[in-house]
């Protein structure tokens, strides 16, 4: 298979968000119809081979893959959001950052028991955020099918903490 049209247009910031950090922008992306629909599709093609009863959502960028993924399946969406942001009950997974921690929920309802799900996201870098993702899914009695992210940071390891589990990444960067 060629190169995808969105790989071109991903744009290199350097320096941020911090001295150092190489920032991989989608934005370029998001704004050209060709190269979103073409993402989606693939994305979804790996979806759909892993047969889910539902599509999860990484908050925020998680949730703009996540939900035409899930509506191209016909099945349901769920948000996985920063801490404080739902408002129904819900269950807090915590996971750790370089400094310090961070934590997510999910609302208790949100999977039921043997559903099985496909979590989202735009960027698999260390994987601590999707791995909590997982925990969460699977503290509701979920089925974790796989993760499908448009692109992975090779270098930083992160399928290692997803060990286990079925990772698809469309993108990748050595």
């Amino acid at each position: 298979m060629g190169e995808l049209l969105a790989e071109k247009l991903i744009r290199n910031i350097p320096d941020f968000p911090q001295p150092g950090v190489l920032f991989r922008d989608i934005t370029p992306v998001l704004q050209n119809p060709q190269a979103l629909r073409e993402v989606v599709e693939k994305m979804t093609e790996y979806a759909r081979s892993r047969q889910p009863d539902v599509v999860v959502g990484i908050e925020s960028r998680g949730f703009v893959f996540g939900i035409p993924i899930a509506l191209e399946l016909g099945v349901g969406f769920v948000p996985v959001r920063k801490l404080g942001k739902l408002p129904y009950k819900k269950i807090v997974e915590e996971y750790a950052l370089e400094y310090g921690t961070n934590a997510m929920e999910i609302h208790v309802d949100a999977v039921q028991p043997g559903q099985r799900v496909v979590i989202v996201d735009d960027l698999l870098a260390t994987g601590g955020t999707a791995a909590a993702a997982a925990r969460l899914v699977e503290r509701l009695g979920g089925e974790v099918a796989g993760f499908d992210f448009l692109i992975e940071l090779e270098f930083l390891k992160g399928r290692k903490m997803l060990h286990g589990y079925d990772v698809f990444t469309l993108i990748r960067f050595p």
